[in-house]
């Protein structure tokens, strides 16, 4: 969805937001954050990127600037009534920060989603946290109600005029760092603010600059305002980049983003994950997928558009995010980069047939690998497998199985098979399976290695389980089922031997004989 900067009457609007901007105050409590090239993903893009942290706030988000803005221009009266405020989290931090800097007491209503670490920090300034509901507008309808009963001043995280202000004082940051226009700057958004404050800054400023605001897929609450030239409110929002599930665009920010925003992009779970790592990789920070959003946009504008040798910008807004959300965000992120496939592939149940299968994959990285016996005749295996970016190369490959005679099936696009089926394949063994040994296996993390073992292994034992996923270690590790009679033990474990790898027998490990032994 394009729009366009009108011409008209509408042109007076930025001006008067300039003025706000230029006397926001918010520097008693924000930093002016650095404006960074990032120098692997200018190589990998073919376009210099920068990069405007505002995760180096000191509450870890741009929101304090918003915040600290509207607070300075409360009056005694409003001040001693107390603030309140609805939000998932970083606004929140930042109004108990700068509650705290003026000595006013905040009561801060955050969905019971929010990330702990999130909830601890609004705490940690001194606010009054309520958990309410499960996305912000419930949270909103409750902040209202101490509004409404106690005279509390509401404290909108983005539907105001001095809020998006103050968000606005990041664009002129950006001005003054990078002083020449840049070809696009990229905006994450949620309810509107810090595109919109962006928005009117670097429209009056650099009118030739594209911006581009950027949305998760699942909660994708302007770009559907500007298909239809009103606000409406979704249904449901995902929960992912919990910073941006908004239903509705802010009616303020809408009004000024629908004059000034050029363009409305949106991104996936996969998708913000992978721009996650390509900040990690070029800052060693660990964004929040909010703070990854505008990123993950900007890689997708280039990649549709074939730009090169243009200097981009996006603004990385956060850095609030649970640190038990990393093993998932890690998971998600090959996918995201387009660097992993995922496939089923049935291939025949007998001795061999796993090496075979390696073998027409060829040199290729294998990161997972599932499979548990459950029919004589066929064996249907969850496979995991590096591919090149940008190109043709899983389809060459689904190609060349098909052709081999192999039944397979691209799942990389599955969200079941992503988020729930990859750790249930498997279950107990069927009647069919006698004699199952079991054994865990570490190998070092190359390719080949994995083709190696099942080489070893020869023909004459049947595999029944076989789990391994590459988590980026420097060892991978397999737990293997081999159908082994009693007596040739001792001749299997010297063929283990022989192999080299480290290895542990694991038949009579009580979560193996629970969940996945014979009944």
């Amino acid at each position: 969805m394009r729009t366009h900067f009108s011409t008209g009457a509408s042109d007076q609007m930025p001006q008067t937001y300039i003025k706000r901007i230029l006397d926001a105050r918010v520097y008693d409590v924000a930093r002016e954050s650095p404006l960074q090239e990032a120098a692997l993903l200018t190589a990998r893009l073919a376009n210099t990127v920068w990069l405007k942290r505002e995760d180096l706030q000191p509450v870890f988000s741009f929101k304090l600037r918003g915040a600290y803005n509207k607070m300075q221009r409360l009056s005694q009266a409003q001040r001693d009534a107390g603030v309140v405020a609805a939000s998932a989290g970083n606004h929140a931090q930042g109004l108990a920060m700068a509650a705290q800097r003026l000595n006013v007491k905040a009561v801060i209503v955050m969905p019971r989603t929010t990330p702990q670490i999130k909830v601890d920090a609004v705490r940690n300034w001194g606010a009054r946290v309520v958990l309410h509901g499960d996305s912000f507008e419930e949270a909103a309808t409750k902040a209202q109600s101490f509004v409404d009963d106690k005279g509390m001043v509401y404290v909108h995280p983005f539907d105001d005029p001095d809020v998006i202000a103050g968000q606005g004082t990041v664009a002129m940051e950006i001005v003054r760092q990078r002083q020449e226009p840049l070809d696009a700057i990229f905006v994450p958004v949620g309810g509107g603010g810090l595109l919109a404050g962006v928005a009117a800054y670097i429209r009056y400023v650099w009118p030739q600059t594209k911006i581009i605001g950027v949305e998760p897929e699942d909660a994708a609450c302007l770009k559907l305002a500007l298909e239809r030239g009103r606000r409406v409110t979704l249904p449901e929002v995902g929960l992912f980049a919990e910073g941006c599930a908004v239903a509705q665009i802010g009616k303020e920010p809408f009004r000024i983003i629908r004059d000034t925003v050029d363009e409305v992009i949106t991104a996936n779970t996969d998708e913000m994950c992978a721009a996650i790592k390509d900040i990690f990789e070029d800052t060693r920070s660990i964004a929040e997928p909010a703070g990854a959003l505008a990123l993950a946009g900007m890689k997708k504008y280039v990649a549709r558009d074939g730009l090169k040798g243009q200097h981009l910008l996006a603004i990385v807004s956060g850095a609030n995010t649970n640190f038990d959300r990393l093993r998932y965000i890690s998971e998600r992120t090959e996918i995201g980069e387009k660097r992993e496939a995922v496939i089923s592939v049935r291939i025949p149940e007998e001795p061999g047939s796993f090496r075979r299968f390696c073998s027409a994959l060829g040199r290729r990285n294998i990161t997972e690998f599932n499979y548990r016996f459950s029919d004589p005749q066929q064996a249907l295996v969850f496979v995991g497998l590096s591919v090149t970016p940008g190109g043709d190369d899983l389809e060459k490959l689904l190609a060349e199985l098909r052709e081999g005679g192999y039944e397979c099936e691209d799942l990389s696009d599955n969200e079941m098979a992503k988020l729930h089926v990859r750790y249930m394949v498997g279950g107990r063994a069927p009647a069919e399976v006698d004699n199952e040994a079991v054994y865990r296996v570490e190998f070092p993390e190359r390719p080949g290695a994995l083709l190696k073992f099942l080489s070893s292994l020869g023909q004459k034992w049947n595999i029944s389980m076989f789990h391994y996923r590459n988590h980026g270690s420097a060892y991978g590790r397999i737990l293997v089922g081999v159908q082994v009679a009693r007596g040739e033990r001792a001749q299997f474990r010297a063929v283990l031997d022989g192999v080299g790898y480290p290895y542990r027998e694991e038949t009579d490990n009580v979560a193996y004989k629970l969940y996945l032994g014979k009944q």
